[in-house]
Formats: structure tokens, sequence, C-alpha cells
């Protein structure tokens, strides 16, 4: 038979244990997360979940919370996964590479779970899970190694076709021998890729969001460049300058909002990873040419001084020596 449906609960714990148990189980099922609670007097979460072959299938349940996975924990050779994330109760927002993507019941996210992103969820929210080993993708000629996290509907069309037989193979898992395990399996990635492909192939056809997704790539590539500017980036995707400017304005941003926000982010968290390095290091790396505008962007953007994150980060290494 297939594998049994394993189930965890921090129910009955103390807080702390609360937060311990549940980063504990998702660092087995797909890498390590620093986990906040938002200020909640205890965290509740219960996970499900089971394996169909090389998949791992998951049914979440969690209160209020935010996880994190940081440029600290984050080694792509650790966790080669691309997880298919369906939201079934709830609200949740998903940040990585400077992108926000709200999320509401309907919606499914697909996303390389080993580049750095947070998942805040302000109230209890459900998820169910397809955890994905990146080569099986790459096996199919889907472009996983550099994967931008992608929003889909899990309502109609292909997205709920996936969704149904992911949620119907969760509920047989425990039914299925090895070999039909296999076969599911295989079937399950050729229909979750189905979506995928779409909004791939929407991706080639090149409309506004898939210039706006390119123009992100692009500046997060070049982000350490200092000059980096409007007009390097609409020479490179052969746009003008107007409409780079209308792609990101229709999104509530200018496009030098979403250079200095990014770089802030990436500093914000190389300041918590590696507190062995000084601010002006960290902050001229990213493309910051000035020590005191870094530190009143910082402030304005993050509401606190880059000093004081790069001190409790000094103050986390000391201990671990």
């Amino acid at each position: 038979m297939s594998d049994t449906i394993h189930s965890l609960s921090t129910a009955g714990l103390t807080p702390k244990r609360q937060i311990a148990r549940w980063s504990d189980a998702l660092t087995d099922l797909c890498g390590q997360f620093d986990v906040d609670p938002l200020e909640a007097a205890s965290f509740e979460g219960r996970i499900n979940y089971t394996s169909v072959s090389q998949l791992k299938l998951c049914q979440i349940e969690a209160s209020q919370h935010r996880i994190a996975h940081t440029i600290a924990r984050s080694r792509a050779s650790e966790h080669p996964y691309i997880k298919i994330l369906f939201q079934t109760y709830g609200i949740s927002h998903f940040e990585q590479d400077g992108r926000r993507i709200d999320l509401m019941p309907g919606d499914c996210l697909a996303y390389d779970v080993s580049c750095p992103h947070t998942i805040i969820s302000p109230a209890l929210t459900r998820h169910e899970v397809v955890i994905v080993p990146k080569k099986l993708l790459q096996e199919r000629g889907f472009r996983a190694e550099r994967m931008l996290a992608c929003k889909l509907s899990a309502r109609t069309g292909t997205g709920r076709i996936a969704h149904e037989v992911a949620h119907a193979a969760f509920d047989e898992a425990a039914r299925l021998s090895p070999i039909t395990a296999n076969v599911v399996a295989e079937s399950l990635i050729d229909l979750l890729l189905l979506p995928l492909r779409e909004a791939d192939t929407a991706f080639d056809r090149v409309g506004p969001e898939a210039m706006y997704i390119r123009a992100q790539m692009f500046i997060r590539e070049h982000l350490r460049d200092p000059d980096l500017s409007i007009e390097q980036i609409s020479a490179a995707l052969g746009c003008t300058k107007r409409y780079l400017h209308m792609l990101f304005s229709e999104r509530g941003m200018t496009v030098s909002d979403y250079i200095w926000q990014a770089r802030l982010q990436h500093c914000r968290q190389e300041l918590e990873a590696h507190g062995g390095k000084t601010i002006t290091d960290v902050a001229f790396s990213w493309g910051f040419s000035s020590s005191s505008h870094f530190s009143r962007m910082f402030r304005k953007y993050f509401g606190v001084v880059p000093s004081a994150i790069h001190k409790t980060a000094q103050g986390i290494l000391s201990s671990d020596i």
C-alpha cells in the first residue's frame, strides 16, 4: 500500500512549543521557516499529510501567522521543490522577489519553495498543497529552474480539474498500491502542469502582464547595479519608457519605487542573515551609494532603523557561537 495519512497538531502545547512543533513540521515537508503568530497569545495549527509516489500532499489549517523562508535559510539545493497551493478558506498574502500576491478561496499559487518568500495569514486559513520535486517538472520540459510565483484560478477550467484530482488523490492515498500510486502521481503532475503551461503560453504572448513580469525579472537580476534605470530596463525589454511607467502605475507604484523597495527587502534579509557584515557593506552591495540615504529609506519603508535589525542579528550570531 501507499503511504498512510499522518496528522500533526499544536493543540495542548505551550505557545513556545506550538511554534517549535510547526517549524519542525514545515522543515520535514519542504524547508526551514521562521514562524510568527502575529502577536496572538497562541498558535493553533493542524497538518494532515501523505505521499503519493514522489509527491507530498498536505491539508493545512492554521490560525493567524506569518511564515518566512529567508535568505539565511535558503539553499536551493536543499529544497528543490515547486509548491502548488490551493487556498480553500481565508485570505493569505504571499511575497517573493518584491511581488505581493493576495490569495482568496478558489485561488491557486505555484511557486519555488527554495527562493526566499513570506506568507502572511491575518486570520484562520486552510490550504491544500501539492509539493512537487522540480526534477519531475523539468523532465516534462517545464522551465522550473527559474519559475516566478504564479497565481491561477482553481474555480474553473484546468485549475479546477487539477485541484479536484489532487483532493481525491489525498483521500485515496492510503489505499493505493505502490504501482498505482506511481501512475496516479504521474497523471496528477500532468494535470497540475496544464494550468501552468497555459500561464506560460500567455507569458510568451508578451501582453501587459507578461511584460510586467519580464520587467520584474530584469530588475531582480540587476538590483545590485547602482546605475539601474528605467532607460536601461526599457531598452532591454524593447518597450518605451512611457509604456513601462504605465505598467507599474497601474499597480500603484513607480518603476523607481519598485526598484528601491526590492533593494530594501534584500538589504533587510541580508542584515538579518549576516550580522557580521556592516550596514554600509550591505547597502552598497544592493545598489545604494549613500549610507544616509539608505538609512532614511529603510526607516521610512520598515518603520525601524537598519542598525536595530543589525544589532539583533549580531546578538543572535553571538549566542550561536
